[in-house]
């Protein structure tokens, strides 16, 4: 068989030297679900784009599986490893259901900006569009005698509720279930309007079992059944904290339910209950790994399943009785189309394997990767660039990938420090067919290798669809060209996923090239969230605050007392994903309990994610006023990537902090220690794509330069280099802009130098940034800063009224709300928080 090669060394035309001012139309995923933290209900009740299995029915017979997977719907014999493939776009089907007489499947396309119901006819191969609202419609469900359907969809409000409805003659009529209340309990991560999820027939179809959240105030909601006709009011059958997953499945003979749930430990898992909302619910399987999605088969002796033991998807069927799990193996496919295999290997300048990230997109406009790895979803794109948002995965240097035949355009990123290449290629399902991707470095100083990348904010697991591991985390680093990964353990409601793995000592997947060290998110939404890096004896238990409702409902310990647990551990506090636009009005907030200028002005904070998931720009405002009052606090970069997500804000790396740290060790426990200290003593840059450096007098980041009583002319050094085009270019001084400087014809290069004029103690930072987003940076825009050189002057404090005033009466509308508090345990907790608040305001008093 004749076999095509190429070998590509150059990035072509990738848009790069187009203005990022045209590109700020970048918008979340799916805007039309107007339901709070959209992060959480995307990965983890949305469908999702995954090479393994996902939703799955039975067909009626019992004999063959239906289910969605790489976007496609699938159906395949139980007892065989054929799978045959039933859709092939426009578009992503998920969550098939099989009609009950056998000849349809309803599923769910995603498409031209909606989430739209659809049934495919197996005989004829024709597909239908139920639905056409423009909505977000999931989880179809035939009634047992065919004739209704009952869904989910946000077409009425932006929020998830329940529908029921007649298909006649291919029009489907529906109504909604429950009338939708608002709760009067206080809810953060979920809307004040109750939703319904998850909809379950009854084997009579007199009824649909259901998650609700009514005056819940935690977690997605219990579970409940109605029947359709109204007739009688909802009726609780569990009441139990869930996570979007539970997806309750009523048992042909009516007398169980089986649901997913993580009941007292840190994973999901399958249990079973009874309708009657009586009896206690039995765990069916056990493991540290999720399952989702259960399905009973049609005579309610085996259910299927989704679990991800494996770290991607893959259906299991175990039996009711004695427990027997049968993995549901594919080992062969039927393809729709003409389909053509890809051997694909990235290599470096020096033509060495690497590993890097890699999108495809095929001849059908879908996204492809090998049938093993796992895809990800960025989680916001510009639909005037693309229908679709960016799906990727992280390739270990080479693998063989199936997509159908014809043109595929592949784009390649390995961290910030190589070029991003592109390149599009015809491919033959005649012919083998192989491409090598040869990534350049960019053109960065002679010192560059001094400087240490680490990411301060990531979650190995949260909650999402695949189950991660150290080593496959290391593996997701060494893609991103990522040194350091700091894993913040921390909660998903009750359960911390990853509280098995800490330790002091990095962990043993770490390599010559990755540290993979695990960490701590304190996780307080009343004064801002923070991380704990470097804890040299344990996590701080409990793991947050200030949860209302709950018996840790009291708003102590503050962030203050935490950062001193912490500090007595030896470890770098952090604030993480701070400010969004605008920035915190003490005179108009409804209310303002961030705790920063208070942690700040007590000493308390090394470091703060300036680059992060937040505004940058805003980010930074807060942090330039903190530092006209003489307070330092190195910048970081956090991405808060939940590196286990499907739909993930990510990748791993996509903010990072550089670190200076000359003569790097070896060892991995020192060079954790070389890093942190690096780190606290301000030796960094904040990123999510450009690369800078700075020196003042010879003075780096974080260093000091201290000159006497007097006007003195100050010389500065610096660059740019970065793998998108940058719009500005910016000296700061003490908050304001003092120097613009123009980059090459690319907008990726610079070059700087010059002088400025201190009369009086105070800093200077360089910085980057765009107007807008970029298509391959995934976030907001293109940021960059250095934490400043500070420049001391006579040995005297940086001063500045007009920066201490608006702290004190940030710390005063702290003062209000603490004092308003009424869920404190004792009187000692509210003295303890005052105490702070007073010292801090001391602080900022010698400041005016």
């Amino acid at each position: 068989m004749r076999k095509s090669s190429f070998v590509i060394g150059l990035a072509i035309a990738i848009g790069l030297a187009c203005s990022s001012s045209a590109l700020a139309q970048r918008e979340t995923v799916l805007k039309q679900i107007d339901v709070p933290h959209n992060y959480y209900y995307r990965e983890m009740y949305l469908p999702q784009l995954t090479t393994g299995p996902s939703a799955l029915a039975w067909s009626p017979d019992g004999t063959e599986l239906v289910y969605s997977m790489q976007g496609s719907l699938w159906r395949q014999v139980i007892d065989t490893g054929t799978a045959i493939q039933l859709t092939a776009g426009p578009g992503y089907d998920y969550q098939p259901d099989w009609s009950p007489d056998g000849r349809h499947i309803a599923f769910v396309r995603y498409l031209d900006d909606a989430v739209e119901l659809h049934t495919l006819d197996l005989d004829s191969g024709e597909i239908t569009a139920l639905t056409s609202e423009g909505a977000v419609n999931l989880e179809p469900r035939w009634s047992p005698d065919g004739a209704k359907v009952a869904f989910v969809s946000t077409r009425d409000t932006g929020r998830f509720h329940v529908y029921v409805g007649d298909v006649v003659e291919d029009t489907l009529n529906a109504s909604q279930l429950v009338e939708e209340r608002q709760s009067d309990i206080p809810r953060y991560y979920y809307s004040s309007y109750d939703h319904e999820l998850s909809p379950s027939w009854s084997p009579d179809g007199k009824e649909v079992l259901y998650i609700s959240n009514p005056e819940i105030p935690y977690g997605s909601g219990a579970i409940w059944r109605r029947a359709i006709d109204g007739a009688s009011e909802p009726q609780l059958v569990r009441m139990e904290e869930t996570s979007w997953r539970a997806r309750p499945d009523w048992s042909p003979d009516g007398k169980r339910i089986a649901y997913a749930s993580y009941l007292g430990r840190q994973w999901h898992q399958l249990w079973v209950t009874t309708p009657e909302g009586r009896a206690e619910p039995f765990p069916l399987t056990y493991g540290d790994f999720d399952i989702s999605s259960p399905r009973w088969s049609p005579n309610g002796k085996q259910v299927a399943f989704v679990a991800n033991e494996s770290g991607n998807t893959e259906i299991r069927i175990q039996d009711m009785v004695g427990g027997k799990s049968t993995l549901l193996d594919i080992t062969a496919r039927e393809y729709m189309n003409p389909v053509a295999n890809l051997r694909l290997d990235i290599v470096d300048q020096a033509g060495e394997p690497v590993a890097a990230r890699v999108a495809i997109v095929a001849s059908d406009g879908r996204s492809y990767a090998p049938d093993e790895a796992l895809m990800h979803a960025d989680d916001g794109f510009d639909r005037n660039r693309s229908e679709f948002e960016a799906q990727y995965f992280h390739l270990d240097k080479d693998a063989t990938l199936t997509l159908p035949a014809g043109l595929a355009n592949i784009t390649v990123w390995r961290g910030l420090e190589y070029k991003i290449e592109r390149i599009a290629i015809n491919l033959s399902n005649e012919e083998e067919n192989a491409l090598t991707i040869r990534l350049q470095k960019l053109n960065l100083p002679d010192n560059w290798d001094n400087w240490v990348n680490g990411d301060v904010h990531v979650h190995m697991n949260y909650g999402g669809t695949y189950r991660n591991t150290p080593e496959r985390l290391a593996g997701q680093a060494s893609a991103e060209d990522l040194d350091v990964v700091f894993n913040l353990i921390v909660n998903k409601e009750q359960r911390v996923p990853d509280i098995r793995y800490f330790s002091a000592e990095p962990d043993a997947a770490s390599n010559d090239d990755v540290l993979i060290l695990h960490a701590q998110e304190f996780h307080t939404s009343f004064w801002g969230h923070m991380g704990l890096i470097g804890l040299k004896s344990h996590l701080l238990v409990p793991d947050y605050s200030s949860y209302p409702g709950t018996a840790a409902a009291s708003i102590y310990p503050d962030n203050a007392t935490i950062s001193r647990l912490a500090h007595e551990q030896g470890a770098a506090v952090g604030y993480v994903h701070p400010f969004e636009p605008p920035a915190p009005d003490p005179a108009t907030a409804t209310s303002l309990t961030n705790a920063f200028p208070v942690d700040v002005a007590l000493g308390l904070v090394d470091y703060y994610e300036v680059v992060g998931f937040a505004n940058p720009r805003t980010s930074a405002e807060v942090w330039y006023g903190l530092m006209n009052c003489g307070m330092q606090v190195t910048a970081a970069g956090g991405t808060d990537a939940m590196a286990n997500y499907a739909s993930l804000r990510g990748p791993v790396g996509i903010n990072r902090t550089y670190v200076n740290v000359p003569g790097i060790s070896a060892d991995p426990s020192e060079r954790q220690d070389q890093w942190l200290d690096g780190l606290k003593d301000g030796r960094t840059i904040a990123t999510n794509g450009p690369l800078i450096g700075l020196t003042v007098n010879g003075r780096g980041p974080g260093e000091q330069v201290t000159l006497d009583e007097g006007s003195h002319e100050i010389s500065f050094d610096g660059f740019l280099r970065s793998i998108v085009p940058i719009d500005h270019l910016e000296l700061v001084m003490n908050g304001e802009v003092v120097r613009t400087f123009d980059l090459d014809d690319s907008g990726t290069t610079a070059d700087l130098s010059g002088t400025v004029r201190f009369d009086q103690s105070g800093w200077l930072l360089l910085r980057a940034w765009n107007n807008g987003a970029h298509p391959l940076i995934f976030d907001l825009y293109p940021y960059a800063t250095t934490t400043p050189v500070f420049v001391s002057i006579g040995n005297k404090e940086p001063r500045s009224p007009k920066d201490a005033e608006y702290f004190i009466a940030w710390i005063e509308r702290i003062r209000e709300s603490v004092t308003a508090h009424s869920d404190f345990n004792n009187d000692g907790e509210r003295a303890a928080i005052l105490a702070n608040l007073d010292l801090a305001r001391q602080r900022f008093e010698a400041c005016k």
